[in-house]
C-alpha cells in the first residue's frame, strides 16, 4: 500500500476517532471521517493492540491487512476523500490463520458493507 493511502500521524487518528463514525463487528471496528478541507485518496490507519497477540503475530495481520485492503481501493470500493482506522480485536488473528486469507477478506468486506448500509 502506497504511503499516500496511509494514516500515520497521530493527529490524523485522532480526528478519525473524534469526528468520525464508527461501526463493529466480532472481529474488527472500523472507524471512517470524510476529510472536507482536502478530498482526495483514502487512507487507512490499522490499530492492533497488544492483547491480539505478540509483534509477530500483529505485523502478520497488519501486513494481511493492508494487501486486502490495497485490493478494495483498486476495486473502488472504499468512498474516497475519507480516513478509515480499523481496529483488530483479540481473536481475529488466530481465526484468520485457521480459515485462511478469504476468511480474512470477507471480514474486511462484512465491516466495509455496513458502512455503505
Amino acid at each position: 500500500m502506497q504511503r499516500k493511502h496511509r494514516l500515520s500521524r497521530s493527529r490524523d487518528f485522532d480526528a478519525v476517532y473524534r469526528h468520525g463514525r464508527s461501526v463493529s463487528t466480532r472481529f474488527l471496528t472500523l472507524y471512517w471521517f470524510a476529510r472536507p478541507e482536502e478530498p482526495g485518496e483514502p487512507r487507512l490507519g490499522l490499530a492492533v493492540p497488544k492483547a491480539v497477540g505478540n509483534a509477530v503475530v500483529r505485523n502478520r495481520i497488519k501486513r494481511q491487512l493492508r494487501e486486502i485492503w490495497r485490493a478494495r481501493l483498486e476495486s473502488d470500493a472504499v468512498d474516497t476523500g475519507s480516513d478509515y482506522v480499523l481496529v483488530v480485536r483479540p481473536g481475529l488473528p488466530e481465526s484468520a490463520e485457521s480459515r485462511g486469507h478469504e476468511w480474512l477478506a470477507e471480514r474486511v468486506d462484512e465491516v466495509l458493507g455496513k458502512v455503505a448500509a
